[in-house]
C-alpha cells in the first residue's frame, strides 16, 4: 500500500491536484472550463470526471458556481501536492534539472514513488519548506504554510517587494525569469523593466525597509 490517497487513480488525483493548485491562491471555485483548461481536456470529459469525483465524496460542484474540494479531497490533493514539489525540489538540487524542466517529470514520477520513497526525499532535501519556485511544500500530516504575497502587477508605484514565488505554468517565462534574475528571494521594484508576462508570474512580499 503507498497509502490511503493512492485508493484514488493518477487520472482523479490530477483533477483534485488542479483544483487545489487553482485555489491556492485565488480561493473563488474553480469553473470546469478553467479545470479542461488546466488539465488539457475537453470540457464533457472534464463535466463527467467530476461528477464522479463529487459522488465519490472528493469534489463539491454546484452547475454555474464551479467546483470546491471536499475535505476528503483535500487531504488527497494535498499529499499530491507535497509528493510533486519535493519531487521537484530533489531533481533540481540533486539531479541537477533546470527549475523550467521539473514540472513534467515531477507530473509522472509523483504517481509512482511509494509514501516512503517520498518520507526519504523529505529527510535528505532536510525537510524543505518550498520548492525551487517558492511554492510552499505542504508538511506530511497535510498543513501548509502559503507566504503572505501579492501579485507584482498589484505592487504599489515606488514600492519595493522580495519575490515570494514564480508561477511554473509556463517553462518559456520561467526560462525569461531566470534570465532576467527574477528568482525567489531577489528584490524587484514597481518600476523594474520586465515584460508583461513576467510580472504576470511573479508574486511578492513587502521588502525590508518599505519603499526604494
Amino acid at each position: 500500500m503507498r497509502g490511503r490517497e493512492r485508493a484514488v487513480s493518477a487520472t482523479h488525483e490530477d483533477y483534485l491536484k488542479a483544483v487545489w493548485n487553482a485555489q491556492e491562491w485565488d480561493p473563488a471555485p474553480v469553473s470546469t472550463t478553467r479545470l479542461a483548461q488546466r488539465l488539457g481536456v475537453g470540457a464533457p470529459t472534464v463535466s463527467e470526471t467530476v461528477r464522479l469525483l463529487a459522488d465519490r465524496g472528493l469534489l463539491d460542484h454546484e452547475p454555474y458556481r464551479g467546483v470546491t474540494l471536499t475535505p476528503e479531497g483535500r487531504a488527497v490533493a494535498v499529499q499530491v501536492v507535497r509528493r510533486h514539489r519535493l519531487l521537484e525540489t530533489w531533481l533540481v538540487e540533486h539531479l541537477g534539472y533546470g527549475w523550467d524542466e521539473v514540472h513534467d517529470e515531477a507530473e509522472v514520477l509523483e504517481h509512482a514513488v511509494s509514501d516512503r520513497f517520498v518520507r526519504r526525499v523529505d529527510e535528505v532535501l532536510g525537510r524543505p519548506e518550498q520548492d525551487p519556485h517558492g511554492d510552499p511544500i505542504p508538511a506530511a500530516d497535510g498543513t501548509v504554510r502559503r507566504p503572505t504575497a501579492i501579485p507584482l502587477t498589484e505592487l504599489p508605484a515606488g514600492a519595493r517587494a522580495v519575490v515570494v514565488r514564480v508561477s511554473d505554468a509556463q517553462a518559456d517565462v520561467l526560462r525569461e525569469c531566470a534570465a532576467c534574475g527574477v528568482r525567489p528571494g531577489v528584490v524587484l521594484g514597481a518600476a523594474d523593466r520586465l515584460s508583461d508576462r513576467v510580472r504576470a508570474a511573479v508574486w511578492v512580499a513587502p521588502a525590508a525597509g518599505g519603499p526604494g
